[in-house]
């Protein structure tokens, strides 16, 4: 199996991807690679915060446990996929990104990036 690193930088040498943050639960980056000028222990922090209200909005609404969560800002998408209880993956995807086969990717590489944390 490849390492953590390897992992993320894979996902950030995606085309539709600009950045890639792994988070913990607690809000810390644990890894991050990609082309933007991120600001990852910004985005971890606030990535972290947002979960856990994610999380809990779905509580409220008597929703089963969060899988994923897409943001749409007028010039990118942002991802935000749990990782187990260890962490959080964010990603950073291009407006015209075909988010369809970028979250099929990363529901199928979750589990073992949640092994690597």
């Amino acid at each position: 199996m490849a390492g953590l690193r390897d992992v993320v930088q894979g996902l950030a040498a995606r085309p539709d991807v600009d950045a890639v943050v792994v988070l913990s639960s607690d809000g810390l980056p644990v890894d991050s690679a990609g082309r933007s000028g991120l600001d990852a222990d910004a985005v971890a922090a606030l990535a972290a915060t947002f979960a856990t209200g994610a999380r809990r909005l779905g509580e409220a609404a008597d929703c089963a446990p969060l899988s994923a969560t897409v943001l749409e800002f007028e010039d990118r998408l942002a991802i935000l996929r749990p990782l187990g209880s260890e962490g959080q993956l964010f990603v950073l995807a291009t407006r015209a990104t075909n988010i369809g086969p970028l979250l099929f990717d990363l529901r199928r590489q979750a589990p073992d990036l949640a092994k690597l944390l």
